[in-house]
């Protein structure tokens, strides 16, 4: 028998027969994520129901030079879950287990294949939350989640995903377990391990098992949608809230004027201004009570209006008002269908620098493409800029594209990616945001923990 036969053979021994797909039954979706990337067929689909055999599977992977890619809900956009060629994809569908919520401490833990929905509800049924939103909450895993250092709505009040992070259980790749699931939030014992894996998608272990951080869940909650005339202005708005409501301000979503647009056209919606402004922003805001959080954000507002940090103001009176402002928001959604197709960029900027950012890349692309479509949007609030441009209107030049943006980025010292990771598709931008001497501590890190290099190798650097 060949090596492949020997080492298939001894896979189905370890997890099963059923547990162990090739060929035309691994599902088409298993072969490339949200990315866009060519799929890729792997030796094998691997699904471990457990951590014994999780480990099983990876020191048969080890002693046979097998490549092994983690996969969780591939709901990724940087292709960080495409299969290797010659290599297993090993998905966590089949560990999805939430395990243990203690209110008292307020902490879950849980399988690393349970879907971040499934996190939030068990959160909720404890009369917690957790402090990570995505629009993909139903299908992307805690996993995965993890692994890319996920972001999402609620990183202004609580933090990307690492603040909510206080244990990992992690297979490495020769099948070693690291339990590093402490609830404590002081443990200060040397290096604290769990970070290494926290953003490495997967290129330095397995992550089978998550122990987060939950917070109390809000008594009140307001949602306001503010007209800017200029970027200065919903900064100064920004600082005003959060020194107002402490810790308070859940999220702050900007939206340039084009993307507004096309949100109210492709949703068959109507402005709740009678006149169109160069941004709006969606604002959440939490309290004790419903009734003194409305008067003291009206409080705020105008005082807002009479300093001209704002041009104009709508405060939703209910949650289903709340709910239909937030729609617009909601319209990335709509991007596969009416894009065609949409690049999409995740890039972070120095807060005073978004505005000054977004200008100057919309010049530049007027310069290169005149009459592209480009979206600018984000949680500006944390940083994060998404730029969205159909492909058609840059004659799908998408490399030119993609030069074009990320050297200005360069430029402003900012992040080619604030949440969606480097996986395939940004790995010849990574010295854009990393310096030399970064990128070697990196490598040293990345061969101290996998000496092989299996653990999805050619993700985040060759």
């Amino acid at each position: 028998m060949n090596t492949h036969t020997d080492f298939l053979a001894a896979l189905q021994g370890a997890v099963g027969a059923d547990a162990v797909l090739r060929g035309e039954s691994i599902p088409a979706a298993c072969q490339s994520d949200w990315s866009g990337t060519p799929p890729v067929r792997p030796l094998a689909l691997v699904r471990p129901a457990s951590i014994d055999e999780a480990c099983a599977v990876l020191r048969l992977c080890h002693a046979h030079h097998i490549p092994v890619v983690p996969q969780g809900g591939l709901t990724g956009l940087a292709g960080a879950a495409v299969p290797h060629a010659g290599g297993i994809a090993l998905s966590l569908q089949r560990m999805a287990a939430i395990e243990a919520v203690d209110p008292r401490s307020g902490t879950l833990q849980a399988q690393a294949g349970a879907t971040l929905q499934s996190i939030q509800q068990a959160a909720e049924q404890a009369g917690l939350r957790f402090g990570v939103d995505l629009g993909a909450r139903g299908s992307c895993q805690i996993g995965g989640n993890v692994a890319t250092n996920a972001g999402g709505n609620g990183v202004l009040q609580f933090g990307m995903m690492r603040e909510q992070v206080l244990g990992l259980e992690v297979v490495l790749a020769d099948g070693t377990v690291l339990p590093m699931l402490r609830p404590m939030l002081k443990n200060n014992t040397g290096y604290d391990l769990k970070h290494f894996f926290i953003g490495a998608e997967g290129t330095l272990g397995l992550i089978t098992r998550v122990l987060l951080r939950l917070h109390p869940r809000p008594a009140a909650r307001t949602t306001l949608l503010a007209a800017f005339s200029a970027f200065e202005q919903a900064l100064a708005l920004l600082q005003r809230l959060q020194g107002a409501f402490p810790a308070r301000v859940a999220a702050f979503e900007l939206m340039w004027e084009r993307f507004v647009t096309c949100a109210l056209r492709w949703q068959g919606g109507a402005s709740p201004f009678a006149q169109t402004y160069p941004l709006l922003a969606l604002i959440d805001i939490e309290g004790d009570a419903d009734a003194p959080l409305q008067e003291a954000v009206q409080e705020q507002l105008a005082l807002a209006l009479e300093a001209q940090e704002v041009a104009d103001a709508v405060l939703a009176q209910s949650q289903a008002q709340a709910r239909q402002l937030w729609r617009m928001r909601e319209a990335p959604a709509e991007f596969p269908t009416q894009l065609h197709p949409p690049i999409n960029f995740d890039v972070s900027l120095p807060l005073p620098e978004i505005g000054r950012f977004a200008a100057q890349c919309q010049q530049r692309l007027d310069e290169r493409w005149p009459g592209h479509a480009t979206l600018y949007f984000g949680h500006v609030g944390d940083g994060n800029l998404h730029i969205t441009t159909d492909g058609a209107s840059v004659h799908h030049e998408e490399a030119a594209l993609e030069a074009e943006v990320y050297a200005l980025v360069e430029a402003f010292g900012g992040s080619v990616s604030a949440e969606h990771g480097i996986g395939l598709h940004k790995k010849p931008y990574l010295r854009a945001s990393r310096s030399p001497q970064e990128i070697a501590a990196m490598r040293a890190i990345k061969q101290a923990l996998d000496p092989l290099h299996l653990m999805n190798p050619g993700k985040v650097f060759n």
